[in-house]
């Protein structure tokens, strides 16, 4: 029996949330898909449209060569391709109900600078197991709502809202109109235990190679820090936002 030849290239197998074209994009776009981002290699005639409605929607946008696009889509690309989520990103009102619903203060985590889909994923797992009522992630420079962060959730993806966006700064004010406080987990502040994470709360977590951008950490209430007493001074991201989450559980579940 003849066997026929499987035409994708291991990328294209890997991205099955990939659409190309100029027109299948510009529809995409017009029609609201969540897109994480845009690949180009022109920005001639037709493109400037599709440029406009990301810029508009916020959406980053990568510029790249042509040969790395004609590798990673099986067909004629015009161009432009485009990653859309599987998944759908929610509101920051979305966490506010799910903070009503069960009757406790809302508390958040906001991440910032992750990009790796197994932290993202993990973090999210912790945080649906310890009630934390939603996340927030910017869209440029971090991991959007993948498959590998899916699978990383143990679905917990499916029932923790994920707000996504183009400010972080801007949602932390927001937070605190809403009469929140935000924690940053960083070096040099207060032993976590030691510091009172009740009431509003949201908690910032970075890298562990970038850490906390700066305007993000000035713009935060106060930081928590966690003892390290071996040679390594840090936690993988997802270990410290876990130790984090826990606490805040402990402190909730004690006061009541």
């Amino acid at each position: 029996m003849k066997r026929e030849r499987n035409t994708d290239s291991p990328d294209t197998r890997e991205n099955r949330n990939l659409i190309f074209g100029r027109n299948p994009v510009t529809e995409a776009l017009k029609g609201g898909r969540e897109i994480e981002k845009l690949l180009i290699c022109s920005s001639e005639g037709s493109m400037t449209k599709i440029l406009a409605i990301a810029r508009e929607r916020g959406i980053p946008v990568i510029k790249t060569e042509r040969s790395a696009l004609d590798r990673l889509c099986a067909g004629a690309h015009q161009g432009v391709a485009a990653y859309i989520s599987p998944y759908t990103y929610k509101t920051l009102d979305d966490i506010m109900d799910r903070a009503e619903n069960s009757g406790e203060e809302p508390f958040v985590i906001i991440l910032d600078n992750i990009e790796d889909p197994h932290n993202l994923g993990a973090i999210m797992r912790t945080a649906e197991c310890a009630g934390v009522h939603g996340v927030i992630i910017p869209k440029r420079n971090a991991c959007g709502l993948t498959e590998t962060v899916a699978k990383t959730s143990a679905g917990a993806i499916e029932y923790m809202p994920c707000v996504r966006v183009t400010n972080i700064v801007r949602a932390m004010e927001e937070l605190k109109e809403r009469g929140f406080w935000i924690a940053a987990c960083d070096m040099g502040g207060k032993e976590y235990y030691k510091s009172d994470l009740t009431g509003r709360l949201a908690v910032v977590v970075g890298s562990e190679g970038k850490g906390i951008s700066k305007l993000v950490k000035e713009n935060c209430d106060f930081t928590v820090s966690m003892p390290m007493k071996g040679k390594i001074t840090s936690l993988n991201a997802s270990n410290a936002a876990a130790v984090l989450m826990y606490e805040v559980r402990r402190q909730r579940d004690g006061s009541r």
